[in-house]
């Protein structure tokens, strides 16, 4: 009767079309009558993360409380958008995705039923294709069959916008050679064929996947016929874990930028220039650190080298204050600053230190673009900020500072330590290169400007 269509105590909502509370309303309203046939009334909400908030409240009393003679099968493929209070008080039962060898029997059951000539190879990749929806494979399946002729590897991969296995091939061997032009080549011959470039990246990265399971020893469970699993063998042996790893992020990134690129083969250009990229290792770098009290006499350091990986342990940084202004420096730990170091030195590096920090930081770029270069004092650079608030936001990032102080160092080739101050009426020269006037404004002093002679 449920075959046919005609047993009433099964009751289909699709949640998608009926998502308002009225529907629910009316749901709850005839879910207190009995079963008309059998013994229990059984409602189907399909995609029920569909449903609207006051939907769902509507419909958590029924589910908490159901008559005896109702239960609900709630149906969804993103359970993360249930509220937690109707997740609650459900049984969860996942379906799993299938895998490729039940897909291929099913496939070919169905092909057998319905006197379809095919070939096994063919059926092999529409179940890769379909990453474990069986729905998606027997739509596929019925779109290849629609020609009327034999189910064929090759009038499937044309179909489908597949490329063959051979271009994959081939261009993971260009990419080990490291010869980008001779994968670039294979991409546009590949994409001129009228291969999807999204799935071109799909395939490659499902490739790679099987290379990297095979160069980490797991190779048994591949489905593969032998002749990959020998080409699998070989690209295994002539490529890194880590260098597989960055490949299948390359080319993952392409079938994602694919959807929003205006050229569709870019993505994958890029993950091939990337591919054949070499990578250097560099040598590590110490970290930069705050320094102890600095030294009038300390002879000048060779400046530090700026480095992304940078990072700073709390419990061992140090408290350096500078003399007069009493203002904390910051510079790496085990250097001092180099007294020759002048204001004019650094106002003309000024702007490549900002260009340089910007390849690694642009949040702090852009905060020293409010920042003014007041003096520098024995080799401590003073920068003034106009307000309180963005100087506490650098301070509060000790990274931001060193940063500042390494890639200055590295611009000038002397060690510069960095402090930092109020730029306002009263300090906005609070900073000078005369000791005895730093003195007196840090005593409670002021700067007072005799506007005669300032008019001549």
């Amino acid at each position: 009767a449920i075959l046919e269509g005609r047993f009433l105590d099964i009751i289909e909502i699709d949640a998608a079309s009926n998502t308002s509370v009225d529907d629910i309303r009316d749901l709850r309203d005839k879910i207190n009558f009995s079963p008309a046939q059998g013994k229990m009334k059984v409602y189907i909400i399909d995609e029920v993360h569909m449903l609207s908030t006051a939907a769902f409240n509507a419909l958590l009393k029924t589910l908490e409380e159901p008559p005896a003679h109702a239960m609900f099968i709630l149906a969804t493929t993103e359970i993360q958008k249930i509220p937690a209070t109707v997740l609650s008080r459900c049984q969860h039962h996942e379906f799993r995705r299938f895998p490729v060898n039940e897909i291929v029997g099913w496939l070919r059951q169905i092909c057998e039923a319905e006197h379809f000539p095919y070939e096994t190879e063919a059926l092999t990749l529409v179940a890769r294709q379909s990453t474990g929806a069986m729905r998606d494979a027997v739509t596929m399946l019925d779109q290849l069959s629609s020609t009327g002729d034999e189910i064929t590897l090759k009038a499937t991969q044309s179909i489908l916008g597949v490329a063959t296995n051979q271009a994959v091939i081939r261009l993971i061997d260009a990419i080990i050679d490291r010869n980008p032009a001779e994968g670039l080549r294979i991409i546009h011959n590949t994409l001129d064929s009228g291969t999807d470039a999204r799935q071109f990246a799909r395939q490659t990265v499902e490739y790679l996947r099987m290379i990297l399971i095979v160069r980490m020893g797991s190779k048994e469970t591949l489905e593969v016929t032998e002749d990959t699993r020998v080409m699998l063998n070989q690209q295994a042996s002539r490529l890194s874990i880590e260098w597989i790893l960055d490949m299948i992020r390359s080319f993952n990134q392409a079938a994602v930028d694919n959807r929003i690129t205006w050229h569709p083969g870019l993505g994958l250009e890029l993950a091939v220039a990337e591919s054949c990229e070499e990578k250097q290792s560099e040598p590590p770098q110490s970290p930069v650190r705050e320094s102890a009290t600095p030294t009038e006499t300390a002879a000048p350091v060779k400046a530090p080298s700026v480095s992304p990986t940078d990072d700073l342990d709390e419990n061992e940084l140090e408290e350096s204050h500078d003399n007069l202004s009493a203002a904390r420096v910051y510079i790496r730990k085990g250097e001092h600053p180099d007294p020759t170091v002048s204001r004019d030195e650094i106002v003309k590096v000024w702007e490549k230190a900002k260009a340089l920090i910007k390849e690694h930081d642009i949040v702090l770029a852009a905060t020293l673009n409010h920042v003014k270069v007041l003096a520098v004092r024995e080799g401590v650079l003073f920068l003034g900020f106009p307000r309180e608030t963005i100087k506490n936001q650098m301070e509060s990032s000790r990274k931001s500072l060193l940063w500042t102080s390494a890639a200055i160092s590295k611009l000038l080739g002397k060690s510069v330590g960095v402090a930092l101050t109020i730029q306002n009426k009263r300090t906005s020269s609070t900073v000078s290169q005369n000791p005895l006037i730093n003195t007196a404004i840090d005593l409670g002093g002021q700067l007072v400007v005799d506007k005669k002679e300032k008019s001549k």
